[in-house]
């Protein structure tokens, strides 16, 4: 069994360079290829020591393909890999970030006293769609910058994004419920 190294970053698991520009067909592939290698079931028959082994390399694996595939874990994990701190307790943020942040959630909240509040939800839903691409396309631009600068709006523009995939949540929780009416 060649051994996976459990302390290497996820981008050396998958030969891949250390950037945000990920292509997402190479991940899958490579990520296939590793979990084939590495699967605990090919170590049924194997020692005790190579079974453990195989099974913390497969959940190192897993947890590399999925914070890698995912734009926003990627460009947190791509932070951290530069050193820079992740503090998720900071919640100020610019009043205009509020101000529509607010907006947001009052329109959700307004969703179910709606006439059509499908209609209303789904429009919801694509400005929430439309922001997330925005920042995932900023942070792209700050992080390929890489200066210490641009890091620390790439970390601000992290935590924003952050916010659009809660209310993305909230609006599939919302959209779950109505469909129970």
């Amino acid at each position: 069994m060649q051994a996976v190294d459990l302390s290497s970053n996820f981008f050396s698991l998958f030969d891949l360079p250390i950037s945000f520009d990920v292509d997402l067909k190479v991940l899958s592939a490579r990520y296939r290829e590793a979990q084939r290698a590495a699967h605990p079931d090919k170590f049924a028959n194997a020692s005790e020591a190579e079974r453990r082994l195989s099974v913390q390399m497969s959940a190192r694996i897993n947890e590399a393909y999925r914070v890698l595939k995912d734009p926003l874990s990627r460009g947190r994990y791509l932070l951290e890999l530069q050193g820079v701190a992740l503090d998720d307790a900071d919640t100020a943020f610019d009043s205009a970030f509020l101000m529509e942040q607010i907006e947001l959630r009052e329109r959700l909240a307004d969703v179910k006293n709606s006439a059509d509040s499908v209609s209303q939800l789904r429009i919801i839903a694509d400005d929430i769609s439309a922001h997330d691409k925005l920042l995932v396309t900023k942070m792209a631009s700050l992080l390929n910058e890489a200066s210490v600068a641009s890091l620390q709006q790439a970390r601000d523009v992290s935590r924003k994004l952050q916010f659009f995939r809660r209310l993305g949540e909230e609006v599939d929780t919302l959209e779950d419920e109505l469909g129970d009416y």
